[in-house]
């Protein structure tokens, strides 16, 4: 998956980096980021943007280490800043979202999880209890109000992906009203004070009108795209198979046998695994006893 980028180590413990000519930037516009023409980095290094964000070293930021690579997000805020980065020869910004198809794990989780970052960044500039400005901690990852004292954390939001199975079929469904098209899994937030077990049994019912039984758990994925913890489960048809759909959420829900559903893994979603796990008939390989 996406986050799988062994033998390297991802080092998310935040601390006070130096910049220098190695660091690489990470640098978004809306929903792009900015890429470089360079073979060796796709991401520009401060090396090579150290004249053009000549002045703005303030407003950069670091992010976290993949081996001894530092990432550094350069917060620009006004399409001034974003117009200097372009000026560079060749640099070009691209849908953040289209790097999981042209580039590498590597690339693509650390774009995602700077995307992530980023986001919380721009969206917290100010306190929500008394609008005053934030500032960052030297020690943690944290924003803190001096004014007042209120703390803003990352926001992580936690998600289920559910793997409805009934014997040898499993249901298969496209989402309504967005970009992606392909067949995805049963989604949803965990709402406040529920269990994440509950959660599968309620978008279940909500998105398709059926019931699962025997939930079991099977692994996780930080998804920066959303700022998601996506919860992977596989949950057996409990009852008649018929399916309502929600069109809100669904535009397509169907059962899909076995052979229909091989080869859909893309080696970046949990998703897609899960699709390719129930495919080989490993559903219940890493399910412990209940």
């Amino acid at each position: 998956m996406l986050q799988e980028i062994t033998p390297k180590k991802f080092y998310c413990e935040y601390g006070e980096h130096l910049l220098d000519e190695e660091s690489i930037l990470l640098i978004f516009h809306g929903n792009d980021i900015l890429i470089s023409p360079d073979k060796e980095s796709i991401f520009p290094t401060y090396g090579k943007m150290k004249e053009v964000l000549a002045g703005k070293a303030s407003e950069i930021s670091y992010l976290f280490s993949i081996d001894e690579k530092k990432y550094f997000l350069f917060e620009a805020w006004s399409d001034i800043s974003h117009e200097k980065c372009l000026r560079a020869d060749g640099y070009s910004y691209v849908k953040v979202r289209k790097l999981r198809d042209t580039v590498s794990h590597e690339d693509c989780f650390a774009a995602a999880t700077g995307y992530h970052l980023h986001v919380w960044y721009r969206d917290h500039r100010y306190c929500g209890r008394c609008s005053g400005n934030l500032q960052k901690d030297k020690r943690e990852r944290v924003l803190y109000c001096p004014s007042c004292g209120n703390t803003v954390y990352p926001r992580i939001s936690p998600a289920v992906i559910v793997a409805v199975f009934n014997e040898d079929k499993i249901l298969m469904t496209k989402y309504a009203n967005r970009e992606y098209k392909k067949y995805a899994l049963i989604a949803g937030f965990c709402e406040i004070g529920e269990m994440a077990e509950d959660t599968v049994r309620r978008e279940v019912m909500e998105e398709v009108g059926l019931r699962v039984k025997n939930i079991r758990y099977y692994k996780s994925q930080p998804w920066g795209f959303d700022s998601n913890l996506l919860l992977g489960y596989f949950a057996e048809l409990d009852g008649a198979d018929t399916i309502t759909i929600e069109e809100a959420e669904l535009a397509e829900a169907e059962w899909k046998y076995r052979h229909e559903v091989q080869g859909m893994d893309d080696g970046i979603s949990l998703t897609r695994e899960m699709i390719e796990v129930f495919a080989k008939g490993k559903e219940h390989s890493r399910f412990l006893d209940s």
